[in-house]
């Protein structure tokens, strides 16, 4: 049975570094606040949705989104994906 969760991801520490690497650092923050949350196993890998990449990069390098509403997904033998959530 697979676990889902919905979740807002507060991406403020994006703009705690210079500006040309605020969407690169917004990614790693999904990453890692995913891993945290979601209790990553060593042998587990995280798969972000395409759209999600589109979302943070869709205003530029220097202006990602604040924070960003996501849906993850754990099920057996798959990565841990993350979408993003659609109303």
């Amino acid at each position: 049975m697979a676990e889902v969760r919905e979740m807002v991801i507060p991406l403020r520490a994006a703009w705690a570094v210079p500006r040309t690497a605020r969407a690169n650092r917004a990614m790693a923050e999904i990453r890692k606040h995913v891993a945290q949350h979601m209790k990553k196993g060593e042998d587990e890998d995280i798969w972000i949705d395409e759209a999600v990449n589109h979302a943070i990069w869709a205003r530029g390098m220097q202006n990602p989104p604040r924070k960003i509403k996501i849906i993850c997904t754990r099920e057996e033998g798959f990565p841990l994906e993350v979408k993003l959530f659609e109303e």
